[in-house]
């Protein structure tokens, strides 16, 4: 079965400052919001933000995290810290501010494998257009796959894994779907690099979850899997099957079949509504555990192979219903 780490986005413990540090004059710290995470039953990891979260030696970070119980399971970029990068990281049209975030991006993959860490995801969210004739698009894409190309040859020790999402903030993103990042990937052609998918950013890719999974497998890697969920117009960032519980239990099944053995991770926004995060996290985790629950039950269920073998949506539908809620009570119609 799917591995047993679940980690979390850790500025989601800056939810609801007010009841946990009364008086608490500005942002929490990253230990305050760590040691606020590791109160949740079943977390054992965290994924740290480079730069943001990394504001003394990435070896001290981890020995504290350590000491209350937490591991590193990744990093992933952030590129907030130079104005200039709203315009493009690896694509700016600039070749300073290019070399500025691939050099950025090397010394976060360094701060990572200090910590003990070998996953670094990057997001290349300010990768991007938003108007017709801003861009040219062959240079765009060469510029992207240069980028990538260089910072993963950086350490090939290092897994490197793209995060696609639609867009936001630009207004198309350079790396909407799965399709598209699996050409990127083979652009590159080196052996560490994979994907991340991120539940609520595929469902408004227009993608169904599973069939993305079996592509990346097919072609790629799975190196991430960001739970979540939402109605496919944003990136929401709802709990764990709020409104897709059955393309949730597909999913599940289908990283189980392709062997996905790396963290579950919550890319949750408690915090936009002021959720009480440690309850919002834990809820996630025992949902993520009961759904595999149900997979375990339908990967020992010979009729769904045959079902699905056959296409036959009625009966697959009935028999995922029955391990989901049980069979039908007597006496009730």
């Amino acid at each position: 079965m799917t591995s047993n780490r679940f980690a979390t986005r850790l500025n989601s413990f800056a939810s609801r400052p007010e009841a946990e540090w009364p008086g608490l004059a500005g942002k929490p710290s990253l230990m305050q919001m760590a040691a606020r995470a590791a109160k949740v039953e079943g977390l054992t990891d965290l994924d740290l933000n480079f730069p943001d979260h990394v504001g003394e030696k990435p070896t001290e970070i981890a020995r504290k995290l350590g000491d209350i119980g937490l591991s590193i399971n990744g990093f992933a970029m952030r590129y907030y810290s130079n104005p200039a990068f709203k315009l493009g990281a690896f694509t700016n049209p600039d070749p300073a501010v290019r070399r500025e975030a691939i050099d950025l991006t090397k010394a976060g993959i360094d701060a990572a494998r200090e910590a003990g860490a070998s996953l670094m995801t990057l997001w290349l969210g300010q990768d991007g257009f938003d108007y017709a004739f801003q861009a040219d698009y062959a240079t765009l894409w060469q510029h992207e796959i240069d980028g990538i190309r260089e910072v993963a040859a950086h350490d090939p020790g290092c897994q490197i894994s793209l995060e696609y999402k639609p867009n936001e903030p630009r207004s198309y993103s350079l790396m909407p779907d799965a399709a598209t990042t699996l050409l990127a990937i083979r652009d590159v052609g080196l052996a560490n690099l994979g994907v991340t998918l991120d539940f609520a950013h595929v469902l408004y890719a227009d993608e169904q979850p599973a069939f993305a999974a079996a592509l990346i497998a097919r072609h790629s890697k799975l190196l991430g899997v960001h739970l979540n969920d939402g109605y496919a117009k944003r990136d929401d960032g709802l709990m764990v099957g709020a409104v897709h519980t059955l393309q949730t239990i597909e999913l599940l099944r289908q990283i189980h079949r392709d062997g996905y053995a790396g963290a579950i991770y919550f890319d949750t926004f408690p915090d936009m509504t002021g959720l009480d995060p440690v309850r919002e996290c834990e809820v996630n985790i025992a949902t993520v555990k009961r759904m595999l629950g149900v997979v375990e039950r339908l990967e020992k269920d010979n009729r769904l192979s045959a079902a699905v073998a056959s296409q036959d949506a009625v009966t697959s539908q009935a028999i995922v219903q029955e391990a989901m809620l049980g069979r039908d009570t007597p006496g009730v119609t």
